[in-house]
């Protein structure tokens, strides 16, 4: 039997998502109760990082040694893939040792090619073309603060990035509208804003698209890899900072999210990040949480499925 993924929201259903959503929550709780949950004794969780992480490296590390397992974390330089080993045959040893894959690299089509070799389940821990985990993350932080997120209105405003395609496919997978604003030549990926259709509107102007908005959410404006874009980028994205008169467009009690690291005075301000709204810090635990559901869906012997 194959295993599932996760490379993408799609790879669950809606009803799937929202039972790992449920469960997170549920694993969150015990987890403030000090009571221990450790289902997965010798269980093992391999973490290939081509990209650096801090909130990535440590959810899946603790997340795994908290249900009972132990993570290996393995970098460009702790394995054959840096010598040039085609990524096809790492896979199938690899998954041959271990329970569970989680891979954080560039290219979302190297993800693509290690998961069809795998006999292990495989987690998109974020490539350059979306973060699905962060989603879930951002998900489980709203739902907690303000309920069902279905037909309410997300502002999206900076770079068309990962996090902006994922939330187009968070968009059509929990039934929510998704204002877009990004200046010309950044918009998110073009076959899912055309999947995302009648649930998203593409904008330049970011108080628009902040108006009446139930969550504003951005993203720096300098993705990991692209350093030497930094001026044009600056430049392009000026009047794209999520401040004070772009949240007073929102909902009163719209909340902030951001996945981090925040570069404040660029895409966000102090005041907003630090602010009242901001609830970042519980979107960055709620990784831990909402990674440790995932993988018991994931693992043979889960918690029961929906």
């Amino acid at each position: 039997m194959k295993p599932r993924h996760f490379l993408s929201l799609f790879d669950l259903t809606p009803a799937e998502l929202h039972h790992v959503l449920r469960r997170a929550s549920e694993l969150k709780a015990r987890y403030r109760r000090g009571e221990r949950y450790a289902p997965f004794p010798q269980k093992v969780l391999g973490m290939i990082f081509e990209k650096a992480s801090t909130r990535t490296r440590v959810s899946f590390e603790a997340g795994m040694a908290q249900l009972g397992g132990s993570a290996i974390f393995l970098s460009p330089r702790d394995t054959q893939l840096g010598r040039g080993e085609p990524i096809e045959d790492t896979s199938r040893v690899l998954s041959s040792m271990v329970d569970l894959v989680m891979i954080r690299t560039f290219e979302h089509a190297k993800l693509e090619r290690f998961a069809a070799c795998s006999s292990a389940p495989v987690i998109n821990g974020l490539t350059d073309y979306n973060h699905p985990c962060q989603l879930l993350a951002d998900l489980q932080t709203f739902i907690e603060h303000r309920s069902d997120i279905r037909g309410r209105t997300v502002a999206w405003i900076g770079d068309g990035n990962n996090m902006c395609n994922s939330y187009l496919e968070a968009a059509c997978q929990f039934d929510f509208q998704l204002r877009i604003a990004a200046p010309p030549g950044y918009e998110p990926d073009t076959g899912l804003l055309n999947r995302a259709a009648g649930r998203v509107k593409l904008l330049r102007d970011p108080l628009a698209a902040a108006e009446n908005a139930d969550l504003v959410t951005t993203d720096v404006w300098l993705s990991m890899g692209r350093e030497e874009e930094q001026l044009q980028r600056q430049r392009a994205f000026v009047g794209y900072q999520v401040n004070t008169t772009v949240m007073a467009q929102a909902k009163p009690d719209a909340i902030f999210l951001h996945c981090l690291p925040a570069h404040r005075g660029e895409e966000v301000s102090a005041e907003v990040i630090d602010g009242p709204q901001s609830q970042v810090w519980d979107e960055a635990e709620n990784r831990l949480h909402v990674q440790k559901a995932l993988m018991e869906f994931l693992l043979p012997g889960g918690n029961e499925k929906p």
